[in-house]
């Protein structure tokens, strides 16, 4: 039998785990190509021929999503594997039409082909969407576990954008270990506030690889804490499935890919920011939760903020920035900075948007609909360039910093400022102590 030729759809994370799971070594499939979309300056690439394999001693290019309908014709294409995330239905069944209509499958890969299966027990954090919360809860989990006395290694859904053969295991322990690797901001915001509460995170390219890495840790490895991205389903099998969404944006939970993958899979799910959310959002949720998932034992959350300073908030004219992915391909209209601005007095949320120069001006060219909030975009360090002049050229009082990281640590803000910080708080039972006491017993941890 011919070889199928094979696109993998992807965004520098999901494609490559697909294409490692499943098509790496697969004789009966040919690779032709990747394609890239969300991520700034990944097409025009290619999948290395070290992390590729023996069958692909070129590597594999990786083209424009724009391409498709060509590349498929050009590169007589079998089959189109989807295999990127955070997107809604009509996106991924619009895409489905292109590869259609111009010949091909098309074909999104299941848990069964591409889960990992690891010799330690592991948690898995998912949620339905970008931005629900799945950080803080992952830090609730991990404080949980180590106040037990376990050693907990968590594994990061992948953001390789740099080097990818250098990217294939990378190992975070320490805040130095981000410079070593060259971390975007993107990367920062995920694995800056684990290892400064003083466990280990990995992630990288070749997720088989880091999984073997990470059971085997010189620090010792009790349980694998995956810590997903976007709304994607685990990489490695859970032993236990913890999905959070999300009142603020209620329905997307069962409208968009893979987010309701997630929630279907779910043994627990936490209902987030409660405390900031409409009742008619959360009984959605609620509903959504009963339709899907409704053996899943539901957790009552809120995201209740603190910020450093208030007095740079009170009465001011303030630029508010916010995690970069949770404004753009996440749809949030606000975040945490915006919580505080409005929480703390501020006399006016400041437009960036007449301040802009270079990559954060395109931002808002492909996602008009931010507003008058600022995306901390550093996915390279031209962006990183841009965001700081953004925020320096911003006519405004102060600066309220709403991500996960201190910003103040990669660029200089010529403005006082203050952060904002947030952590997941359980109301009411049942709670996550008690699902990871029952973890923990049903694992003799």
């Amino acid at each position: 039998m011919a070889k199928k030729n094979v696109i993998i759809i992807g965004a520098a994370g999901r494609d490559f785990h697909n294409f490692n799971t499943y098509y790496r070594g697969n004789e009966n499939f040919n690779v032709v190509a990747f394609t890239a979309a969300q991520i700034p300056d990944i097409d025009g690439r290619k999948y290395p021929a070290e992390l590729a394999g023996d069958l692909y001693p070129d590597g594999i290019p990786i083209y424009a999503e724009e391409d498709l309908p060509k590349l498929i014709k050009e590169l007589n294409v079998d089959d189109c594997v989807f295999s990127y995330s955070d997107v809604p239905y009509k996106r991924v069944m619009g895409v489905s039409a292109i590869v259609n209509a111009n010949g091909a499958n098309f074909i999104l890969l299941g848990t069964k082909d591409t889960m990992v299966k690891s010799t330690k027990p592991v948690i898995s954090i998912g949620a339905v969407r970008t931005g629900c919360g799945k950080s803080q809860t992952s830090r609730r989990i991990i404080e949980l576990l180590m106040a037990k006395g376990l050693k907990v290694v968590a594994v990061r859904h992948p953001m390789p954008y740099g080097d990818l053969v250098a990217q294939k295991v990378q190992r975070f322990a320490t805040v130095d270990d981000l410079a070593k690797h060259k971390c975007t901001i993107e990367e920062m915001e995920e694995y800056e506030p684990h290892v400064v509460r003083g466990n280990v995170i990995y992630a990288g390219v070749d997720y088989e690889a880091i999984l073997r890495a990470a059971e085997q840790d010189p620090d010792g490895c009790d349980v694998v804490l995956w810590d997903g991205g976007n709304n994607d389903f685990p990489f490695y099998v859970p032993d236990l499935a913890i999905t959070v969404v999300d009142p603020h944006r209620p329905g997307n939970e069962l409208s968009y890919y893979p987010g309701e993958v997630t929630l279907r899979q779910a043994d627990v799910v936490v209902i987030n920011k409660m405390d900031s959310a409409s009742p008619e959002g959360i009984q959605t949720v609620r509903e959504s939760i009963q339709k899907v998932a409704p053996n899943a034992v539901v957790i009552d959350g809120a995201s209740p903020i603190k910020v450093d300073d208030p007095s740079v908030i009170k009465g001011k004219k303030v630029l508010v920035v916010e995690d970069g992915p949770t404004l753009t391909h996440g749809e949030m209209k606000l975040g945490a900075g915006t919580v505080a601005a409005q929480k703390f007095g501020a006399a006016e949320m400041v437009d960036p948007r007449p301040f802009t120069v270079g990559k954060l001006s395109e931002t808002f060219k492909i996602y008009p609909n931010i507003g008058t909030l600022l995306p901390a975009m550093g996915y390279g360090e031209q962006q990183l360039k841009d965001l700081e002049a953004t925020i320096n050229n911003t006519e405004c009082d102060s600066v309220v910093i709403g991500t996960p990281i201190d910003l103040n640590r990669i660029v200089k803000i010529n403005k006082p400022n203050t952060r904002v910080y947030y952590d997941l708080q359980e109301i009411g039972f049942p709670n996550l102590e008690e699902v990871v006491n029952d973890f923990v017993k049903k694992h003799n941890l």
